[in-house]
């Protein structure tokens, strides 16, 4: 199970990472969970009208529970063992559509 969530977890985490800054994660790599990622889109601090987008469009495609902590803000991917890797590819696979997409605009 640490291994998978391993695995899970560095799929989102080289997308933010690899982002140019259109998602920024505020927590250092070294204290990052497996289990919880949270993000901003836009910028470190976050952009509500790009986050309201990307959240409207998730949950269009069956992904829920992803608004970040009311005290954090931002995204949050939950990866907990009950979710399965092509879950997490299939929000891998939204995160970098929606980022190339709002690069065009």
């Amino acid at each position: 199970m640490e291994k998978l969530s391993s695995i899970k977890s560095k799929m989102i985490y080289e997308i933010i990472d690899n982002s140019q800054g259109f998602y920024a994660c505020p927590v250092e790599p070294q204290n990052r969970s497996n289990m919880n990622i949270p993000f901003c889109i836009g910028n470190v601090k976050g952009d509500d009208a790009l986050e309201k987008r990307f959240l409207d469009k998730a949950l269009e495609l069956n992904m829920w529970s992803m608004k970040g902590h009311r005290s954090v803000g931002g995204i949050q991917a939950s990866l907990y063992n009950a979710v399965k890797i092509e879950h997490v590819r299939k929000l891998a696979t939204f995160m970098k559509n929606f980022w190339r997409c709002i690069s065009y605009e």
